[in-house]
């Protein structure tokens, strides 16, 4: 039935060429129409799993409960110096939030008035004791700095710091430390080198002095109309922070990472040399198809078949599934790869017809004839293969399925209408020798002689691949396949350094706060866990007292930091005659002393006449290389001694919002121990705080659970395409055998490609495991043809041409996926490569395999393969 089908349909195109030809080009013309009008794409790796998945329901009630945390890109501001940190971040925080064109909310989640008021409070007892002891201590530098923050101020306060020393109440060396650090920042300002000063670091007195990276997360506003929705946002970014002169001129490095940046890049990173990856690809399909041929005219209208069979199954694909995904768009080279197996069948042996003297029509439906059941046979077994994933769970597979399904009965369709009448049309020259492999008769006899052996070997090979299974690697981490170079995620992979910020966490929504806060407490204790946080993290612990000694610093700082009076603005004449007298005071105090204190007050002593007698821009320059640093270290002062008691009632709205739900839900941030890139450490962290907290979700879970649900769909389809195709087979061919005959050598290709993966140390993950199905449907395509033409006698299969058909066809395939290892995107990479392993496999079985494995002729008598 299917062969009458396809020999009538090619004999029907074959004697009415221009009538298919004009039929096909309207229908290319149409889907061309239509999938330039409706092409989308999405390269966000969440919706690559389906959402009723119940760890994707569990993300969705996260993200609805607290929708601040979905779509954001995260600003990292790191400065030379905690002060030009906290002021770049302040300042490009400021100018981001006015700017609601782009931005629908700004937040500074480790910064703002809430936590430069309190955030003293969140140090324990001990550490806020010795923090207001250290202002109060600098209590003679503070004042003079506070009433005259310039550099005339800063000579001036030393100035006073010196008095101290020549009356005894201090020594040189209690004053040391300043001393070396202001020398340490104007000595290079007077060499002409960049220079920046800590006011915070000073104070801190070796204690922990306050962060260098600040944090600034964003909600953008997203172009869907466009392939790369927040590229507008995250260039204003870019583009803010060089206005307000936040770079590294001035100590300042302003990095932008999270959901939208890097879904922007990982499209950036597929398109970055995807023409060059297409020009390989078009060069080393067009080679391998002239050699498979032989013929420039019939390369042509297999081009132009291919091509039409592209356009047409694109719309209908954007039409069955809506939009493409990371997987699904794989329908290209899969559709390129596979599609082109039917018209270099049919061409072949074409040729081989031609060859024995036939006209084009006839040879034309000899080859129908000879080809018809076995290319119906493997389009419908390729078909099954990929409706197979239509029932799982991997969206982006079943997707993929559905289109490559369709793309097959598609590329079948045009191989005997389209390609028939294109080659009678053009009608290419008769070829000159053997269509098949006549140097090959030696392998053929060989390995009829010694089947034995052959069998053994692959058996042997089979058991050692299966030995190796348990070592095989899965990686479904989708922060793997980025691109490790992109700005967006190399800012991530500085994140992930930092184990209370990176974005491999944990979270739980719980009925209520209080709820939260006895969650986050027992998690707390879990040795995979680092930190939990909840609501009531940002509510210190043991205020009261905190709080008094708080207080007391106040009563005796406020007037010292905030005085009746400012000094105005020094000339530069005042500030050379404080600069010189400093100088002298320095001098005279060191002048009889020989330690290290000594040496320095004279080194800072030159360096202050050395600005003293520099030009004036000079003298501005180190003004503003203490007097911005301290303008910051002032505030943070002033802003830490207004600490008032806190609880959940007096916490801002952005961050109740951030924790606490409208409805009442709250939710509690778990953080790994441990590096939080490494797989192994993710997979425990997860086990552990999902055993105390089910319902927990986020980036560490969905890598686990994606994992196991791939995994899961991949054995689910494998066993349904396994079913179908084996019900399929044996409703053609009758014979248990023969089905046995055609899908062992699959299953053998399929473990040695996964044995060769360890062996190479490849993992397998989200882009290259759609090899798999690929090397199932190209692997059953080729065995159908072998077992077929065996079942009717043929011998010497690797003389036909079939054999030729075969190889060619795997060479094509091969060159279409494998120039996707060229891509600087590492996932399409590594889909290039287990490609080319998997067709490299499933090409010995075929060639080498499986006419062992069928030995001589079914019917015993036997006549030589075209």
């Amino acid at each position: 039935m299917i062969e009458k089908s396809i020999f009538d349909t090619v004999a029907n195109s074959a004697q009415r060429p221009w009538r298919t030809v004009v039929i096909c080009l309207v229908v290319a013309i149409a889907a061309l129409a239509f999938a330039v009008t409706h092409f989308d794409m999405t390269t966000d790796t969440s919706e690559l799993i389906s959402p009723k998945v119940e760890w994707r329901q569990k993300e969705a009630t996260l993200n609805k409960a607290f929708p601040g945390q979905t779509q954001t890109a995260l600003v990292l501001v790191d400065g030379v110096t905690p002060e030009l940190a906290e002021l770049g971040a302040a300042k490009l925080a400021a100018a981001l939030a006015d700017d609601h064109a782009h931005f629908k909310t700004v937040r500074r989640p480790d910064g703002g008035d809430y936590l430069a008021r309190n955030g003293i409070l969140f140090s324990s007892v001990p550490e806020v004791r010795a923090t207001t002891q250290a202002l109060i201590k600098a209590q003679p530098i503070l004042g003079p700095l506070a009433a005259d923050p310039s550099l005339h101020g800063v000579a001036g306060a030393i100035d006073t710091m010196l008095t101290g020393v020549e009356t005894g109440a201090a020594k040189l060396s209690d004053i040391d430390r300043p001393l070396t650090a202001l020398d340490g920042a104007l000595s290079k300002v007077a060499d002409g080198k960049p220079a920046f000063f800590s006011w915070q670091t000073l104070f801190a007195n070796g204690g922990e002095a306050p962060p260098k990276r600040r944090l600034i997360l964003t909600q953008p506003v997203l172009d869907f109309s466009s392939l790369k929705p927040g590229e507008v946002a995250v260039d204003t970014i870019y583009a803010t922070a060089k206005k307000l002169q936040l770079d590294a001129a001035h100590g300042i490095t302003v990095k932008v990472t999270g959901d939208v940046p890097l879904a922007d890049e990982e499209f950036a990173s597929l398109e970055e040399n995807i023409g060059l990856v297409g020009i390989v690809m078009a060069a080393a399909m067009l080679v391998t198809l002239w050699f498979a041929t032989k013929s420039g005219r019939i390369v042509l209208a297999i081009v132009m078949t291919v091509i039409t069979g592209l356009i047409i199954s694109t719309a209908v694909g954007l039409l069955a599934v809506g939009r493409l995904n990371l997987i699904s768009v794989a329908f290209i080279p899969l559709f390129v790869g596979l599609g082109v197996d039917f018209a270099i069948q049919l061409s072949v042996r074409f040729n081989a017809e031609r060859l024995e003297g036939a006209d084009y029509a006839l040879a034309m439906e000899n080859a129908a004839a000879a080809l018809g059941e076995p290319l119906g046979l493997a389009a419908a077994a390729i078909f099954l293969g990929f409706a197979a994933f239509l029932p799982t769970d991997y969206v982006g597979i079943s997707e993929l399925g559905i289109i490559a399904g369709l793309g097959m009965v598609i590329a079948l369709a045009l191989s005997i209408t389209l390609l028939p009448a294109l080659i009678i049309l053009l009608r290419p020259g008769a070829p000159m020798k053997e269509v098949g492999f006549a140097a090959l008769r030696p392998v053929d006899n060989w390995l009829y002689r010694h089947r034995r052996l052959v069998l053994w070997a692959f058996g042997l090979s089979m058991l050692g691949s299966i030995a190796l299974l348990p070592d095989t690697r899965f990686d479904f981490n989708p922060l793997h396949l980025r691109d490790p170079n992109g700005p967006a995620m190399q800012a991530l992979d500085d994140l992930m350094h930092d184990p209370l910020r990176t974005p491999n966490v944990i979270s739980v929504v719980t009925p209520n706060a209080d709820a939260a806060r006895a969650l986050a407490a027992k998690l707390s204790t879990l040795p995979e866990v680092a930190q939990a946080v909840s609501i009531d993290s940002y509510i210190p612990d043991d205020q009261p007292a905190k709080l008094a000694l708080v207080q007391d610093a106040s009563l005796l700082l406020d007037l010292t930091l905030n005085p009746f009076t400012i000094a105005p603005p020094a000339s530069d004449a005042d500030t050379v005659a404080a600069l010189n007298a400093t100088a002298t005071k320095l001098q005279a105090i060191a002048a009889s002393g020989q330690d290290d204190a000594a040496a320095h007050a004279r080194h800072l002593a030159q360096t202050f006449t050395r600005l003293a007698n520099g030009p004036e821009a000079l003298r501005d320059r180190a003004g503003e290389t203490l007097s911005v640093p301290l303008g910051v270290m002032l505030d943070s002062a002033r802003a830490l001694l207004q600490a008032s008691e806190v609880n959940r009632q007096t916490l801002p709205d952005e961050i109740r919002a951030d924790w606490l739900a409208p409805d009442g839900r709250a939710r509690v941030d778990v953080f790994p121990k441990g590096d939080s890139n490494n797989n192994h450490i993710l997979r425990l962290f997860s086990f552990a705080v999902r055993k105390v907290a089910p319902t927990a979700t986020g980036l560490p879970v969905a890598t686990q659970e994606g994992a196991n649900t791939v995994a899961g769909a991949f054995i689910q389809a494998g066993i349904i395409a396994l079913a179908l195709v084996s019900v399929l087979l044996f409703l053609v061919l009758r014979s248990f055998t023969e089905v046995a005959f055609t899908l062992a050598p699959v299953v053998l290709s399929g473990f040695l490609t996964l044995g060769t993966c360890v062996l190479i140390d490849q993992p397998i993950n989200f882009a290259n495991i759609i090899a798999f199905p690929l090397l199932f449907g190209v692997g059953v395509a080729f065995h159908i043809y072998f077992v077929m033409a065996w079942r009717r006698g043929a011998t010497d299969l690797l003389q036909s041409s079939l054999a030729r058909a075969v190889l060619f066809s795997a060479l094509a395939t091969g060159t279409a996926f494998g120039a996707l290892w060229l891509s600087d995107h590492p996932g399409t990479a590594s889909r290039g490569k287990i490609l080319m392993l998997s067709l490299a496999w499933t090409l010995v079985c075929a060639l080498i395999f499986e006419p062992a494995l069928l030995g001589p002729p079914k019917n015993g008598e036997g006549k030589p393969a075209l």
